[in-house]
């Protein structure tokens, strides 16, 4: 069995992963707002959302109902970036 500390290290690595995904997430999401706001297209796209959460929600497993709240979440942000944006 690991010690808390070597797992609290490895979190802390993967926390900066993410932290850097997340950061070339947002700029995707700038990148999207600009082409809907120059095409008249709205911010929300419910059916696209449904659907990115259910492949998530699948290919998280055991953990599946975890990861489509987190990236509701995440679309939910994502959303209010291109709504200051907009």
């Amino acid at each position: 069995m690991k010690e808390l500390s070597q797992i609290r290290t490895e979190i802390d690595q993967i926390d900066s992963e993410l932290t850097e995904l997340f950061k070339r997430r947002m700029d995707c999401s700038k990148a999207v707002a600009e082409y809907k706001k120059a095409n008249g297209i709205p911010i929300l796209n419910a059916a696209r959302e449904e659907e990115v959460l259910d492949s998530v929600e699948q290919k998280g497993g055991e953990y599946g109902k975890y990861a489509r709240e987190l990236f509701a979440k995440i679309m939910e942000l994502s959303r209010a970036l291109q709504e200051e944006m907009i």
